[in-house]
């Protein structure tokens, strides 16, 4: 028997396998089919997820694992925070540590786990980067420009002003009043932008942000390869970035900021060395189900989700409690 979770960071909800739990780890067609078949959210495992998180060994010295992470369809992305906080939780229980780094796909990244946010509220800070501004690393093309920072693009939205920026994954963000958060815009721009078009031609995360105050931000992102979800860590992220870099009187860098979101929120903390930066995520890590099955089920084309053995955790109830009274 094999053990998956399904877990949640800001309600942006995953399954976890580890795959050096295997005999006979899945190959990447396999993996691609899991995430597909297990993450759809009319025929797929308690009403499906926003991807897969897959952990297996690292080569790197310096990492105690590696992360990929498997989009609902099918694709994979660069880095995933709100994943990688809770796959840094699995990992500091697995092998008992409280600080340590996890390759994903571009880079090593720091992870330590935090303070309980409250009781049965796990709490982990990850390293969100490399980050970059330049076109090819998004990449964009046909906006007239080599960087987008804070600036007019007509063909997007007539009055609103946008920056890019990937972190490694590829992030077009702008802060907006409640109005147009509240209106379709973002809905038919990252719909757009997420089809064959001439700007983004490998798709884009899009967020819009409000500024509630000083250091307060709200934050919807409509993700690349799944569309909306109630939160997204790099987006959170990003807009950090962008938020401290257009507001530079606030002195905002090395500050702990509070980013909200539909799930929740998170902490950020943006940090700047020489000419470059990183972003510090800081949030829950909360399992919701642990979910045994046997190994051969998950190498099936359609595996059959009767025989995968269910068990509820309470983590979630005590995640929903303290975001209930710490939005009041």
């Amino acid at each position: 028997m094999v053990q998956l979770q399904k877990v949640h960071g800001s309600q942006n909800k995953f399954f976890l396998l580890d795959q050096t739990q295997l005999q006979n780890p899945l190959t990447k067609n396999e993996l691609v089919n899991l995430a597909q078949q297990i993450t759809n959210s009319a025929t797929g495992l308690l009403k499906g997820a926003d991807g897969l998180l897959v952990i297996s060994n690292s080569q790197h010295s310096q990492a105690i694992g590696k992360m990929q992470v498997i989009n609902a369809d099918g694709s994979f992305a660069s880095m995933c925070g709100n994943g990688l906080r809770t796959v840094g939780r699995y990992l500091a229980e697995k092998f008992h540590k409280k600080s340590f780094k996890v390759e994903t796909m571009q880079s090593d990244l720091r992870v330590s786990c935090q303070p309980d946010w409250a009781q049965n509220v796990k709490a982990v800070s990850v390293e969100i980067s490399p980050v970059s501004f330049a076109a090819a690393d998004l990449p964009f093309t046909n906006l007239g420009c080599s960087e987008l920072l804070n600036q007019a693009v007509p063909e997007f939205a007539p009055k609103l002003t946008f920056s890019a920026v990937a972190v490694p994954n590829p992030h077009l963000i702008s802060l907006v009043s409640d109005d147009v958060l509240k209106s379709d815009l973002l809905a038919n721009l990252g719909t757009k932008l997420n089809h064959k078009n001439p700007y983004f031609p490998d798709g884009v995360n899009v967020s819009f942000a409000q500024v509630l105050s000083s250091g307060h931000l709200f934050v919807r992102t409509f993700e690349r390869g799944v569309g909306f979800t109630n939160a997204c860590g790099t987006g959170m992220s990003a807009t950090s970035l962008i938020y401290a870099l257009t507001n530079q009187s606030e002195n905002l860098f090395d500050k702990l900021l509070t980013v909200l979101n539909p799930g929740g929120f998170v902490q950020t903390k943006v940090h700047r060395t020489a000419n470059s930066y990183w972003i510090e995520l800081i949030g829950n890590a909360t399992v919701t189900h642990y979910i045994d099955v046997a190994e051969s089920t998950l190498h099936q084309k359609q595996p059959d989700f009767n025989n995968f053995k269910i068990t509820t955790t309470s983590e979630n109830e005590a995640y929903q409690n303290f975001i209930a009274m710490n939005n009041n």
